[in-house]
């Protein structure tokens, strides 16, 4: 389905949360002081954001706006995309990298791949260990892009520095998964789609394509078959 313009805002708001919630430690300050801890120290190190590196995995619709809010804090933006021209990142003052280079050069990657059977677990042992260990992984796509039981244990290993993910590879969590007990993963339940307005555009939408269907009139919203 085509993604409309108030879907792209809400999971890219949602993304830049996720980063500047993990970068300035909000919540885990949040838990100290109602814990009874007033100490700054507690969230150390924080870095300053202006300058600092973000790379997107994939540089669709979505990435493009992430991109957008995130240089309004100074973020330089690099991408992997073997889909998009030099052209189109420039266009948005964007640099195109190899995967590789991507995951040297960030301290934050916001994933926002599509899932296909090229792209599962695209994220494992290998790619998180050429991360930096200061740097942050954010997911608001999929899930299974990232080898779950690989980030876990980098994240154990202090590899990495902390994760905010919206998906999972199994939805909802489970009571016994290790990532509840990170204070450094933030986890959200596969909500950064919603809003009040975005729900109605979605329900307004799908009746509208039922309505195409049964009039004879093409369906501007159409899901192609993927097997997976």
């Amino acid at each position: 389905m085509q993604c409309n313009r108030l879907l792209l805002d809400e999971v890219s708001d949602h993304a830049m949360t996720l980063l500047l919630s993990l970068a300035r430690k909000v919540p885990l300050f949040n838990q100290q002081v109602k814990g009874g801890e007033w100490d700054f120290k507690a969230g150390l190190p924080i870095f300053r954001l202006r300058d600092r590196v973000l790379g997107l995995l994939s540089f669709g619709n979505i990435a493009r706006r992430v991109a957008e809010k995130s240089q309004a804090f100074g973020l330089k933006v690099i991408a992997y995309d073997p889909f998009i021209s030099e052209e189109v990142a420039r266009a948005y003052n964007v640099e195109l990298v190899e995967l590789d280079d991507l995951l040297h050069q960030s301290d934050f990657i916001s994933v926002h791949t599509p899932l296909t059977d090229e792209t599962y677990h695209m994220i494992g042992e290998e790619q998180l260990k050429l991360m930096k260990q200061e740097a942050f992984i954010v997911n608001t796509s999929r899930g299974a892009l990232i080898d779950e039981k690989a980030l876990i244990q980098a994240l154990h290993n202090k590899e990495i520095a902390g994760a905010g993910l919206d998906v999972l590879e199994v939805e909802p969590i489970s009571a016994d998964n290790p990532l509840l007990k990170m204070d450094q993963v933030l986890i959200n339940p596969h909500a950064a789609w919603h809003s009040v307005e975005a729900q109605e555009e979605l329900k307004t939408k799908t009746a509208q394509n039922v309505a195409d269907v049964l009039t004879g009139v093409e369906p501007k919203y159409i899901v192609l078959p993927r097997k997976l």
